[in-house]
């Protein structure tokens, strides 16, 4: 089976180095790119024509919203969803207004790279000592710049939560149970909308699964690919 991995905001193909042992036993992995555009439409357009003409998408965080982009436009293309740490809901009016600062204080200003206040909130509040984590996360976002944030930050998240009973694929939902950022209530909202979706909770972790619980992730979803790969030799054969 073909992986394709779709990072999140400000993030890059090192999201996933810690996995990439295990996933890379399940097939070919690609990284989809979510630099180069600024609305998920776009981006998913893009995905979708690099991607092989059969994959499954795993989605952390805006990558999710992505993956689902993904899965409307080429449901006949897309074998299996996992979607991390992830969202079908708008952004709130606070959140809007957060981006819109951000925005416009890059433009004015330049970027400076993600803060320590936003980097923060993203992990574990018993990491934020973590010297090591921290300095990887804002890495990313120092690699990809002002210009991807701009157009990242820029976009207006819209909820999909009306088209998720047109999803057909098998679909597994990881949720971090310490993540300030997407809340346990957020996963069953993509569980429960998705046809035979099923949930799994990971404890003692932020956002940034990929990175504060590699194996733990791997664990819960490798495993579920391996499955979905071996039903889909079944069905071809």
């Amino acid at each position: 089976m073909n992986l394709v991995l779709l990072p999140g905001f400000m993030t890059d193909p090192d999201l996933w180095t810690d996995l990439m042992p295990r996933l890379s036993g399940i097939g070919p992995v690609m990284h989809g790119d979510v630099t180069q555009d600024a609305t998920i439409h776009d981006m998913a357009l893009r995905v979708a024509a690099a991607a092989p003409d059969r994959f499954a998408l795993v989605g952390f965080s805006m990558g999710g919203y992505v993956a689902r982009a993904v899965a409307y436009r080429a449901p006949e293309r897309v074998q299996a969803l996992v979607l991390i740490a992830t969202s079908a809901r708008a952004d709130t009016r606070a959140q809007a207004t957060r981006k819109a600062f951000a925005v416009a204080q890059v433009r004015e200003q330049g970027f400076a790279g993600l803060s320590r206040n936003a980097i923060l909130q993203s992990v574990h509040p018993e990491r934020a000592g973590d010297a090591t984590l921290l300095a990887r996360i804002r890495r990313m976002g120092d690699r990809l710049g002002g210009p991807v944030f701009l157009r990242q930050a820029g976009q207006a998240r819209m909820a999909d939560l009306d088209r998720l009973g047109t999803i057909r694929c098998p679909t597994l939902v990881v949720v971090a149970a310490q993540d300030a950022l997407r809340g346990l209530d957020e996963g069953r909202e993509l569980r429960d909308g998705i046809s035979g979706a099923t949930i799994t909770v990971i404890d003692g972790s932020g956002h940034m699964l990929p990175l504060e619980a590699p194996e733990a992730l791997a664990d819960a979803i490798v495993p579920w690919l391996l499955d979905q790969a071996s039903g889909a030799s079944t069905i071809g054969s």
